[in-house]
């Protein structure tokens, strides 16, 4: 899934540091993602610890790590189930109507096909919870999500669609199942906001991935959310946005202060921060910030920037990734 911020390209950079300060065997270590997006890091070391928790206060993300870090073991009849899903007659619905062209909303997200199979799957997944285990639910929801987003008729996020269906949109949804790492420990999955839950939670190393910049991941992907939840609600504007929660690590206003509450009360000895050099916090503010709590060190890297950026008023190709480093005084 293209996302922004994602450290996919970045994870392998970012497990060396963690293991270089914390040490290579960490089997007894509990390992926190607070702001988890789609789960990547969580994921990386999922089989390396004892325990990974993993957050996001955004529903879709929730869901995604709910089955890539909360799944553990194999679940049968995995692919049978994916396999009717795939195969059952279509019938539009809330996502044809409103995100679609031919539901008459003016919308193009999703080709009309494709809308009405997301549609179909969704409900299904809906009418098959009482029946499935709660692992098999997230599984077939986050698999819903990731093959909705292949097709998406965006230009990476969501928060506009295109005029003219691109390529990859006029292709057919393949609902494709949302493998996971199978491992022998179990892990915790929330969705909750980050300020709050960690002032319930404790471990080893706490890994921060906070929105960076003024752009709110509730309207970059609201049209996942809505897949997610498949709820009922009047859809507002050209883009068809849900009501959502902003948050304030996406306010210059706001940022330092939550940011530095955060530290305050977290109950972990090692703390990662990824942040970028176009963030609302400058080095300088977050090394202040965590320099009152411990011990500070900082690494960084020059990567290429996210696609979805292009049209941005920053056109640089490049970027730089700063990792941030607190061992924390408890």
């Amino acid at each position: 899934m293209n996302y922004i911020g994602s450290k996919l390209t970045l994870s392998s950079w970012i497990k060396d540091i963690i293991k270089d300060v914390c040490g290579s065997n960490l089997k007894d270590k509990i390992f926190c993602d607070i702001f988890a997006g789609t789960g990547i890091i969580g994921r990386a070391f999922k089989s390396e610890v004892k325990k990974v928790i993993a957050n996001d206060f955004e529903y879709y993300a929730y869901v995604l790590n709910k089955n890539y870090i909360g799944n553990h073991k194999i679940l049968k009849k995995s692919n049978e189930i994916i396999k009717y899903l795939d195969n059952l007659p279509l019938k539009g619905g809330f996502i044809y109507e409103n995100y679609a062209l031919g539901g008459g909303s003016s919308r193009q997200y999703f080709s009309d096909i494709n809308a009405m199979k997301i549609d179909t799957i969704r409900t299904e997944i809906k009418n098959l919870k009482p029946k499935i285990s709660e692992n098999m639910y997230y599984f077939l929801l986050a698999s819903l999500l990731e093959s909705a987003d292949k097709v998406a008729n965006t230009a990476s996020v969501y928060g506009a669609f295109l005029k003219r269906l691109k390529a990859s949109a006029k292709k057919e949804l393949i609902l494709e199942p949302a493998n996971f790492k199978i491992n022998s420990n179990s892990h915790q999955v929330y969705n909750e906001d980050a300020n709050e839950l960690i002032k319930k939670i404790k471990g080893d190393i706490l890994y921060l991935d906070p929105p960076y910049n003024s752009r709110q991941y509730g309207a970059n992907y609201h049209l996942l959310n809505t897949i997610a939840l498949y709820d009922e609600f009047i859809p507002k504007g050209k883009t068809g946005l849900r009501e959502y929660k902003k948050s304030k690590y996406c306010s210059k206003s706001n940022v330092l202060d939550e940011f530095e509450n955060l530290i305050k009360f977290t109950n972990f000895k090692y703390i990662f921060l990824s942040y970028n050099n176009e963030g609302l916090m400058s080095l300088n503010e977050i090394k202040n910030i965590m320099s009152k709590f411990g011990k500070y060190d900082l690494k960084y890297k020059e990567y290429s920037r996210f696609k979805a950026d292009s049209k941005r008023q920053n056109k640089a190709s490049k970027t730089y990734e700063y990792l941030h480093i607190l061992e924390k005084d408890l």
